[in-house]
């Protein structure tokens, strides 16, 4: 490539960018911690689904520092080659001069031999890799780096980001004033519905349906060069059709007929590596018990439920599941702190939707249920409560639903019942 067209490619790039930090509003992150992991000869990697907002926020991160940036999905950067990193970087220093210290490539992934390139500008240079799939980039950087980089994992919006985007104000007591309350409560109803995508929120649920075909499309088709793409895209949307439930591996074969199941956990690996989905595990103290298990399947977010197949319901209660879990998710990656969930069953099928282990310990059990009002619905989800509360070693019970609070307290065992609402703003 020539170095003019590479110069013409940044600036416009810049320009969007600029319009994006003027328009961005605050992430719930860290964003001193951020650039602090850039005080060392390591690459930070910023990993996430498509339309999340990573360059925005690396860009934040450097906001006030002379950076330069390019964006590697770029139709006109089709025939980029290795061989064209010198001229980028001589399109860079003529635009940001000899002197600019740090580096932001968006998915930098897309360019053959880009490791090394990116090894070798990390012992001068501070840089900041943008991708939508962690898996490829760690191991491509792994091999070259020895180690010598930092992941930083983030998600769509959360439900305080949302709040943030729409202009909502509130203090963590305002969740208990009845007016603020109401408030809060009908953008959450939208948030169930428009999930944590900020290009869904502008310009209608059509977006939404261009984000599942990009990640699909550009992060498993064409990377992966999967064959029988059609048939690949109904296992996707079926995925998505059947969040916060179980499968099974074989199950899910004889559904779409595929010979190999090894294909089809393939294909599933795939779809999680581009973060559209998540498996989360039966909880089991054997291995053998966890891995022969059925699996959970939950989506990046709400706003891919039903866009891709024919829902029948509005399915409240599965949403606002994918919500909860999704929350947890964005809790362990902006805390840094490895809590690995899991769900719970036992042999007469009684199930707790979360099983939030830290360390060996399990330090908190919690169900979701929309609404406790029935009085089959209570007893069951208290009774699922209670059996794994005994066979986990767990106090720590609680069960969000969409309005009710309170407490119950059963043979010595206090249940905390928390809105959705107060579970999301972290106001229990």
């Amino acid at each position: 490539m020539e170095i003019n067209q590479l110069k013409t490619v940044i600036l416009d790039q810049r320009e969007e960018i600029e319009l994006q930090l003027k328009t961005s509003i605050k992430r719930d992150v860290d964003l001193v911690k951020i650039k602090k992991y850039l005080s060392h000869p390591n690459i930070l990697i910023i990993s996430g689904v498509r339309r999340c907002g990573k360059s925005t926020l690396a860009a934040m991160a450097l906001e006030g520092e002379n950076f330069a940036h390019i964006n590697f999905d770029d139709n006109e950067l089709l025939n980029f080659k290795d061989q064209d990193f010198n001229k980028l970087m001589q399109a860079f220093y003529e635009i940001y001069g000899s002197d600019v210290e740090y580096f932001i490539f968006d998915e930098i992934q897309n360019i053959p031999g880009w490791e090394l390139f990116a090894a070798k500008l990390r012992r001068t240079k501070k840089v900041i890799i943008t991708g939508s799939n962690a898996n490829l980039l760690s191991m491509e950087l792994s091999t070259h780096l020895t180690g010598r980089h930092i992941d930083y994992y983030l998600m769509p919006f959360s439900f305080a980001e949302y709040l943030r985007y729409q202009g909502v104000n509130y203090k963590p007591n305002d969740i208990f004033v009845t007016k603020k309350k109401a408030q809060i409560n009908q953008h959450l109803n939208q948030y169930i519905k428009l999930g944590g995508f900020p290009e869904v929120y502008k310009f209608g649920d059509v977006m939404a349906e261009n984000i599942f075909d990009d990640i699909i499309n550009k992060d498993v088709l064409i990377r992966k060069q999967i064959k029988y793409k059609a048939e690949f895209k109904k296992i996707a949307a079926y995925l998505l059709a059947n969040y916060s439930q179980e499968f099974t591996y074989s199950k899910l074969k004889n559904v779409f007929d595929i010979k190999n199941v090894q294909t089809l956990k393939n294909y599933i690996e795939y779809l999680r590596e581009s973060y559209l989905i998540f498996i989360l595990e039966r909880f089991s103290y054997k291995l053998k018990q966890q891995i022969i298990a059925p699996k959970k399947i939950y989506a990046i977010d709400n706003a891919l439920l039903g866009k891709t197949s024919a829902e029948f319901s509005d399915n409240i209660g599965k949403k606002i599941e994918n919500i909860v879990f999704l929350e947890l998710m964005r809790r362990e990656a902006r805390d840094g702190k490895k809590k690995t969930i899991f769900y719970f069953q036992d042999h007469a099928g009684r199930e707790v939707d979360f099983v939030v282990k830290n360390g060996k310990k399990v330090a908190k059990l919690i169900q979701v249920a929309y609404s406790l009002a029935q009085i089959k619905t209570k007893e069951r989800e208290l009774a699922s409560l209670l059996i794994a509360s005994e066979q986990l070693t767990c106090d720590n019970l609680c069960i969000v639903t969409m309005e009710e609070e309170g407490n119950e307290e059963i043979d010595g065992k206090k249940i905390k019942i928390i809105s959705l609402s107060q579970f999301l703003l972290d106001v229990e």
